[in-house]
C-alpha cells in the first residue's frame, strides 16, 4: 500500500508530508483547494509526464517521494528484480519512488535512490497504483484491458501463458517455413550457376587463413631469390678456391713463430690476424647457414603462386574477400542441398507448422471455453453489486467473441464489457451507454468484484461520486468501504455520505504562505469535531448550520 507521500514545491504545495494507512481514506475540501494537485503529484512519482509548469513559482525544482509497503510476494518485487534494481534479498523492503522536476522541464526518476528511466518508473507505477475517475479510459474502454481483467478474475494467467508460448512456436515455425520457401525459390532460379560454383569451390577447397600463409611464403622465397647471387659470390670469395683464408692462416703461423723473438714488433699484428681469422671463420659459417636457408625448390614457388592467384581469382569472381571463400562454399553447398532436398524439408516443416497450429488452436479453444465460464462468473459478481449502487434494473455483460482468424498470443477471443442501464434499452459498451454517474458505479462494482485479482494494492477514485447524491452516494460509500477491506482505497470526494465512511479523513485547504505572499495548499488529517464540521460543510455549503452539524454527526454515527 501507499505508506507515505512527500511533496515539495509542486504548483501550490510548498511542502507536505502525508502518511497513509489501510482501509478507506478520503480527501475533501472546497473546489480549487488543491485536490487535483495532490493526485497530479502522486501521478508524477508514478511516472506521469513531467512539465516545468508543475514547479511552484519561484522554485528551481520540485520533488515528490512516494513510499510503498508491500508483502514480499507482490509482483512489484519480481519486476524490480528482473530489471536489476532489487535482488532477492530486498523482497519485503520499502519501495521508494522519487521524481525530481526542474523548472526548465528536465526531470529525473529514482527507485530507492537508484537512478532509472521514467518509462521504468511508469511500468512499476502501474503495478502499485490505479487511479480511476468517471471517464477512466484505461479500465473501461480498451478491450485488451477487459480481456486481462477477465483472465485475472477467472484465474487463467497460467492458461494464457501456455497459449502465448504455443502461439510463438507456431509463428516461429511459419517464419522458418517462409524462409525455406524463399531460399529454395532463389536456389532454383540459379541452379546451373549454383551447381558449377559448388564444384569449383569444392575443388578449390579454400581454407581459413590460407591467403596470408601463402603470401608470406611467396614473399620469403622471392626475397631469397633476389639475394641468392650475392650470397653465392660472398661465399665463393671467403670459402672458394680464391679464398684468402689459407694464405692468411699460413702468414699467421709464420709470424706467430717469430713473435716470441721480437714481441714488441709482432705481438699486435699477430693478435689482430688471429681476430681477423676468427671473424672470417664466423662469416663463412653465417654465409653457409644463409645459403642453406635461402635454398628453395623453384617448383614450390610456382605452386605457391599458382594457388595464391587461384584463390584471388575466385575472390574477384564471387565478389567476396579470400578469407570469406570458405563461408561462401559452405553456404552454396547448403543452398544446393536445400534445392536437392527442398521438397522433403518443406514437407517436414509444413507438418511441423500444422502440428504447432493444431496445438495452439486446441489450447486457445480450451482457454476460450474457460473464459466463457469466467465471464459468467464475473457477470454474476458484478451484478450482485449493482443493487447496492442503486442500479437494480441495470445489467452488466461480458461480450466474448471467438474469432480464429484474429488469433494472437492471447488466444482467439475478443472481450469487451457492455452494459444495459434499463430494461428494454439497447446494450452497448459502457462508455457509450452509461451516463457519468452510472459509469462510475459500474466501475466501482467491477473493482469490488475484482478486489482480490487483477488489482493494484492501492486504488484511487477521483470524484467518481460526481453527479450523484443521496442514496446513490451512500451506496457508493458503502461499496468503497467494502472494497477497502481488501485493498487500500483513496477517494477524492464531494459526497458527505462517502466521507462519513472513511477510516482516515484528509482535509485539503488553501492558506497564505508563512514566508511569502503566495497561497499554498495544506493537507491535514481531521478527526472528531473537525471532521464533523467538514462533513457539515459538505452537506450545507458555505454557511454551516446547527442542523447541518447534527446531520453530519448522525451520518458519521450511522456508519
Amino acid at each position: 500500500m501507499l505508506a507515505s507521500l512527500a511533496i515539495k514545491d509542486i504548483v501550490l504545495i510548498d511542502h507536505l508530508n502525508l502518511e497513509f494507512s489501510k482501509g478507506l481514506s478520503v480527501l475533501t475540501g472546497e473546489t480549487g483547494a488543491g485536490k487535483s494537485i495532490l493526485l497530479d503529484s502522486l501521478a508524477l512519482a508514478l511516472g506521469a509526464r513531467g512539465d516545468g509548469s508543475l514547479v511552484r513559482e519561484g522554485a528551481v525544482k520540485g520533488q515528490v517521494i512516494a513510499e510503498f509497503d508491500l508483502p514480499p510476494f507482490h509482483p512489484s518485487y519480481d519486476f524490480l528484480i528482473s530489471h536489476e534494481v532489487f535482488d532477492e534479498r530486498d523482497r519485503g523492503d520499502a519501495i521508494i519512488l522519487r521524481r525530481v522536476q526542474s523548472a526548465d522541464g528536465r526531470t529525473k526518476a529514482y527507485i530507492n535512490d537508484q537512478a532509472c528511466s521514467v518509462q521504468l518508473l511508469r511500468e512499476l507505477g502501474i503495478l502499485l497504483v490505479e487511479i480511476h475517475g468517471q471517464h477512466d479510459d484505461r479500465a473501461l474502454v480498451d478491450p485488451s484491458s477487459h480481456r486481462i481483467l477477465l483472465d485475472a478474475a477467472a484465474g487463467l494467467e497460467g492458461d494464457v501463458e501456455a497459449v502465448s508460448q504455443s502461439y510463438k512456436l507456431w509463428r516461429s515455425a511459419e517464419v522458418e517455413l517462409k524462409k525455406l520457401h524463399l531460399r529454395i525459390e532463389e536456389a532454383a532460379r540459379e541452379a546451373d550457376y549454383l551447381q558449377n560454383s559448388v564444384v569449383e569451390l569444392t575443388d578449390l577447397n579454400p581454407q581459413f587463413g590460407e591467403e596470408a600463409q601463402l603470401a608470406d611464403l611467396r614473399k620469403k622465397m622471392m626475397d631469397c631469390e633476389k639475394i641468392a647471387t650475392e650470397l653465392n659470390d660472398a661465399h665463393e670469395v671467403l670459402s672458394g678456391t680464391g679464398s684468402p683464408v689459407p694464405e692468411l692462416s699460413s702468414l699467421f703461423r709464420q709470424l706467430s713463430r717469430k713473435a716470441a723473438e721480437v714481441p714488441e714488433l709482432l705481438g699486435q699484428p699477430v693478435e689482430h690476424l688471429d681476430q681477423a681469422l676468427e671473424a672470417l671463420g664466423l662469416a663463412q659459417d653465417a654465409l653457409a647457414a644463409s645459403l642453406r636457408e635461402a635454398e628453395f625448390d623453384p617448383h614450390v614457388l610456382e605452386e605457391t603462386e599458382s594457388r595464391l592467384f587461384a584463390l584471388r581469382a575466385a575472390s574477384r569472381k564471387y565478389n567476396v574477400a579470400v578469407e570469406n571463400l570458405p563461408d561462401l562454399a559452405k553456404k552454396l553447398s547448403g543452398d544446393l542441398e536445400a534445392l536437392n532436398a527442398g521438397e522433403e524439408q518443406l514437407s517436414a516443416l509444413k507438418a511441423r507448422c500444422a502440428d504447432a497450429e493444431k496445438n495452439f488452436m486446441q489450447l486457445a479453444n480450451a482457454l476460450s471455453d474457460k473464459r466463457v465460464m469466467g465471464a459468467s462468473a464475473l457477470e454474476k459478481a458484478v451484478m450482485s453489486n449493482l443493487p447496492g449502487l442503486k442500479l437494480e434494473a441495470a445489467e452488466f455483460m461480458v461480450v466474448l467473441e471467438k474469432n480464429q482468424n484474429q488469433a494472437n498470443a492471447s488466444g482467439i477471443d475478443n472481450v469487451e464489457f457492455w452494459v444495459r442501464t434499463n430494461p428494454g434499452t439497447k446494450a452497448g459498451p459502457m462508455l457509450k451507454v452509461a451516463s457519468g454517474g452510472e459509469l462510475s458505479r459500474f466501475l466501482l462494482a467491477l473493482k469490488v468484484a475484482l478486489a482480490d485479482r487483477g488489482s493494484a494494492p492501492t486504488l484511487i477514485f477521483d470524484e467518481i461520486d460526481t453527479g450523484v447524491g443521496g442514496a446513490v452516494a451512500d451506496a457508493i460509500g458503502a461499496q468503497l468501504s467494502s472494497l477497502a477491506n481488501g485493498v487500500q482505497v483513496l477517494s477524492v470526494t464531494h459526497a458527505p455520505q462517502v466521507a462519513a465512511r472513511a477510516n482516515t479523513h484528509f482535509l485539503i485547504a488553501k492558506k497564505p504562505s508563512q514566508d511569502s505572499e503566495q497561497v499554498v495548499t495544506s493537507v491535514a488529517v481531521i478527526k472528531d469535531d473537525q471532521r464533523r464540521e467538514e462533513i457539515a460543510r459538505m452537506l450545507a455549503g458555505a454557511t454551516i448550520t446547527d442542523e447541518a452539524r447534527a446531520a453530519a454527526a448522525k451520518l458519521i454515527a450511522s456508519v
